[in-house]
């Protein structure tokens, strides 16, 4: 039960931050393309990009174990 509550909090976290990223980027007049490995995205606006790669390395982060023995 701790690791679903773990995923719980961090998903709502996360979930906020994705809110207010949605908000904050209202008047954002810079954009650019995201160029995948098949195609490239339509234009989005600078900030949202680096927010939600913020965002999307905070989610999977939180899949890591605690103690890696590398």
């Amino acid at each position: 039960m701790p690791l679903f509550k773990k995923l719980l909090s961090n998903t709502i976290f996360n979930a906020c931050f994705f809110l207010i990223l949605i908000i904050g980027i209202q008047n954002s007049s810079y954009k650019a393309k995201v160029n995948l490995l098949i195609n490239e995205t339509v234009e989005l606006p600078i900030s949202f990009i680096i927010g939600l790669s913020f965002i999307s390395g905070s989610l999977f982060s939180n899949l890591l174990p605690k103690d890696l023995n590398l």
